[in-house]
């Protein structure tokens, strides 16, 4: 017998691997179908969603657009009409198309338009350096000053109003530079929180007053019942998220004090806020708030409601930065005072951005619950889009009407939600450290 040895001279080419093994196919057998129980829930979720579909998808497709009341919507849906459909089968998207501005503006002047336009562009502008770091710090002077900039465009009146708050709080800072280098960083707290409080209160009214008559700069003043739509959900929601924020900081750094006054006031603080209602704290700013003010006093409902929400939300923040704190290893605060860091350096520097790193989901949560909890003024009497639902159904051409204006401001709030969770998850990605 011969042995016959082959060795192969070349390489065969490299094959494609199997079509079920890579690609959609694999995502969809691993994913979809990988057992029995898996793909009889696939098949009956497949049917679910084409149950729904086939019929949410003609019934918004074959709309009308055109209509000036509900009637004659009916009327021509039911026109235009064949097999797939009914005069009442189809949305009657006229409703929006007439009624889009009030669902946004409210009940705004239509020639001031142009002021709740330019504030919304102003405050992507400020946004802009706060949300991506890889702009010059420089542009957050701006995202600082923009707050006042945004209440005269909205509100209007003179302009030296919102520059006397501005002087305010340059008082604070010189408050806390004199009282902390003299008597200690508690007495400079108390004193940065004091001086512009005594200043707002007593002072920058009269000097508002007095400048505004020597040089009368201003705009057409706007009353807060003319407020409505998005663009008061936009005010409550933006203002409470960047006021809540530095609030619940400060409020769990100081549930973790070891201050004993300054604890039980923080601990007490959060503790009555979250055990109440956010709806019940929306009634006490529109009517009992008024009973502990002095009689003529006018406080605008609008600040009272976001004043409350600020507040509200800043509890929860609290307890999530906690979160964030107490989730940090004892190391962090050995390496911080092995540094020789005081407190102040060493909760900056070292501990608060690693806390806050790790509460972004928490937050970004926080921050949706929030804005989405402004419809709630509603039931109070501000007209944000719920409220102006309301009214818009009272018109007698389109009463009746509901899930057309229901699924507009859900898509809106949608748009707004998604796209503050879809930032979370960059951030996250992006400060994602490898241990």
């Amino acid at each position: 017998m011969i042995d016959v040895g082959y060795v192969r001279s070349n390489m065969l080419p490299e094959q494609a691997p199997p079509s079920s093994t890579v690609g959609p196919i694999k995502w969809v057998r691993e994913n979809l179908f990988n057992g029995v129980v898996n793909s009889i829930l696939t098949l009956l979720s497949m049917y679910f969603m084409w149950y729904v579909l086939s019929g949410l998808l003609p019934w918004m497709w074959y709309g009308s657009w055109t209509a000036s009341s509900l009637k004659d919507c009916r009327e021509v849906i039911a026109a235009a009409a064949e097999d797939h459909t009914s005069g009442h089968g189809a949305a009657c998207w006229a409703v929006i198309r007439e009624r889009y501005l009030q669902l946004i503006y409210g009940f705004y002047s239509a020639e001031l338009y142009w002021r709740p336009n330019l504030a919304f562009i102003l405050m992507l502008v400020a946004l802009v350096p706060v949300l991506f770091n890889s702009l010059p710090r420089r542009m957050l002077w701006f995202s600082a000053v923009y707050p006042f900039v945004a209440f005269w465009l909205l509100w209007g009146g003179a302009l030296w109003f919102p520059v006397m708050i501005i002087v305010g709080f340059f008082f604070g800072y010189f408050a806390f530079a004199i009282f902390s280098k003299a008597l200690g960083s508690l007495a400079g707290a108390i004193a940065a929180i004091f001086a512009p409080l005594i200043w707002w209160f007593i002072f920058a009214g009269f000097a508002s007053s007095t400048v505004s008559s020597m040089i009368p700069l201003g705009l057409e003043a706007v009353e807060s019942a003319k407020f409505g739509g998005f663009m008061l959900s936009i005010i409550i929601g933006v203002t409470g998220i960047v006021l809540s924020l530095p609030l619940g900081i400060l409020l769990a750094l100081g549930r973790q004090t070891n201050l004993f006054i300054v604890k039980t006031l923080c601990v007490g603080f959060i503790e009555f806020i979250r055990g109440v209602p956010l709806i019940t704290l929306l009634f006490v700013a529109s009517t009992l708030l008024n009973y502990f003010l002095p009689p003529g006093t006018t406080f605008d409902i609008i600040l009272r409601v976001i004043i409350m929400v600020t507040l509200f939300a800043s509890a929860y923040m609290a307890e999530t930065i906690r979160g964030g704190l107490a989730a940090l290893p004892k190391g962090q605060y050995e390496a911080a005072d092995s540094l020789g860091l005081n407190y102040w350096k060493a909760t900056r520097l070292i501990i608060m951005p690693q806390a806050l790193k790790i509460s972004i989901p928490g937050i970004v949560s926080t921050f949706i619950g929030l804005f989405k909890d402004s419809v709630l003024v509603s039931i109070i009497g501000l007209m944000d889009p719920i409220g102006l639902t309301n009214n818009i159904r009272a018109d007698a051409n389109w009463n009746g009407i509901v899930w057309e204006l229901y699924g507009f401001i859900a898509l809106m709030f949608f748009i707004f939600c998604f796209g503050m969770s879809r930032y979370s998850m960059y951030l996250e990605r992006k400060l994602k450290t490898i241990h």
